[in-house]
């Protein structure tokens, strides 16, 4: 399973990436609004930051609505790294976008997915990546992580290469769940992924090490 971080924050990403186990990034509109990027310069040059930090995909969404303006505005944020990959909302336009895509060479990951249907959309459409948002389905009194083995079960049944990267993360339990059903990538806050190294016994444990250490000086 990859690991992605959902930030756009540069000093999390380099953190992330220094534990050796990063494999990509997600970013969204909200989240790059969050570290005070705007204009179309400015969102150039982050998105360059990032991938010289982290060689692996990294997910840029468009924020046009119709097909001419999704494609064109994916064919800008594509020309910035090899490493981009176009990140489309699951609307009718941005499913027709997913193929355009796909036939022209640019890989994409179709967000705001929120059940099977909009999955098998995607995949047929030719998206690299489909991501299922577990937290916020989880918000609706749905089980999120049930959705991920869902939608990792039909693709497996149908042989459909999409990968499906549950996203949405509220902690480590979620990411260590959906590692469970299948999810081939998890894309999850800093907070999340640090999360997995956390464990009180393994503290008293360090703790009983450091004490017995000094006990052999």
């Amino acid at each position: 399973m990859k690991f992605f971080i959902d930030t756009a924050n540069l000093d999390q990403i380099k953190e992330a990436n220094a534990l050796g186990i990063l494999d990509g990034v997600t970013t969204n509109p909200s989240l790059m609004a969050k570290e005070g990027i705007r204009g179309q310069e400015a969102i150039v040059k982050h998105y360059k930051d990032i991938c010289d930090i982290v060689d692996g995909d990294i997910s840029a969404e468009v924020v046009g609505t119709t097909f001419d303006e999704i494609v064109e505005e994916g064919k800008r944020l594509a020309a910035i790294h090899p490493n981009i990959v176009v990140k489309v909302p699951m609307i009718k336009d941005g499913v027709k976008a997913i193929k355009w895509f796909t036939d022209n060479g640019i890989k994409t990951n179709c967000t705001l997915v929120f059940n099977a249907g909009q999955a098998i959309l995607c995949a047929k459409a030719g998206a690299k990546y489909v991501s299922p948002f577990v937290g916020r389905i989880d918000d609706s009194g749905w089980d999120g992580v049930q959705l991920v083995e869902q939608i990792v079960h039909i693709y497996n049944i149908q042989g459909l290469k999409t990968q499906v990267l549950a996203a949405s993360m509220r902690s480590a339990n979620h990411i260590i769940r959906c590692a469970e059903v299948g999810a081939h990538v998890v894309t999850s806050p800093l907070d999340a992924i640090l999360g997995l190294l956390k464990h009180p016994l393994t503290d008293i444990g360090l703790a009983k090490f450091l004490d017995d250490a000094k006990k052999l000086q």
